[in-house]
C-alpha cells in the first residue's frame, strides 16, 4: 500500500493478527511510532475470585499517529500487524477528536472507585431509566460499567444487563424479598 502524503498527521486504524494486539503495540513502540492501544478495566473470575484486568476496548486493533513525511513500509512487516483498515481505497483517518474522547474514557476506567465491590447476592435499588424504583439481585458484572442483576418481572425471574451508575446498593433495613 502506498504512504499517503499529507503535511497534516493523521490517526489510523490498524488491524492486528488474531490475539496479537499487544505484540503489535510493543514492536510499533519500539519503532518510535506513536501508538493508541485503548484498554479499559473490568473484573474477571479468575481460578474462583473476581480479579481487576485490563482488556482491549477494540481486540484486535490499534490507532497509529502518523504524518506525511513518516515511513510506513515498516509497519506493514511489524510482527502482530495484518493490515491498516481501508475505506474507498486508502487508510481510514480516525478524527483527532474520537481519540481525545476515547482516552478520557480510558482513564476514568483506571481509576479506581471508592465504592465496595458487590458481590452475587446483595441487593439493588435501580435510580434511573424507565425501572427506576425497582429493585434486582446483583448477579456478575458485565465490564468496568455494567453489572448483570436479577429482577422478579412479569411473574418471572428474569437477568438484565444494565449500567452500574443506574444503581445504588440497597441498605439492609430496606431490602424485601424478590
Amino acid at each position: 500500500m502506498p504512504a499517503i502524503r499529507s503535511e497534516r498527521s493523521n490517526w489510523y486504524l490498524l488491524q492486528c493478527k488474531p490475539h496479537q494486539d499487544e505484540r503489535a503495540h510493543l514492536n510499533l513502540l519500539q519503532q518510535n511510532y506513536v501508538v493508541f492501544h485503548p484498554q479499559l478495566l473490568s473484573e474477571r473470575l479468575i481460578r474462583g475470585k473476581y480479579q481487576r484486568v485490563r482488556e482491549s476496548l477494540f481486540p484486535g486493533y490499534l490507532f497509529i499517529h502518523l504524518g506525511g513525511n513518516d515511513n510506513w513500509a515498516p509497519i506493514r512487516s511489524t510482527r502482530g500487524v495484518s493490515r491498516f483498515v481501508e475505506f474507498n481505497h486508502g487508510p481510514a483517518t480516525v478524527a483527532e477528536n474520537v481519540i481525545e474522547h476515547l482516552r478520557a474514557r480510558c482513564f476514568e476506567s483506571s481509576v479506581s472507585p471508592d465504592a465496595p465491590p458487590l458481590t452475587p447476592g446483595d441487593h439493588l435499588q435501580i435510580i434511573r431509566g424507565p425501572l427506576s424504583t425497582l429493585e434486582g439481585i446483583f448477579i456478575t458484572s458485565h465490564g468496568a460499567e455494567r453489572v448483570m442483576i436479577l429482577m422478579q418481572f412479569l411473574n418471572r425471574d428474569q437477568a438484565i444487563c444494565m449500567p452500574l451508575s443506574d444503581l445504588e446498593l440497597q441498605h439492609p433495613s430496606f431490602q424485601s424479598n424478590i
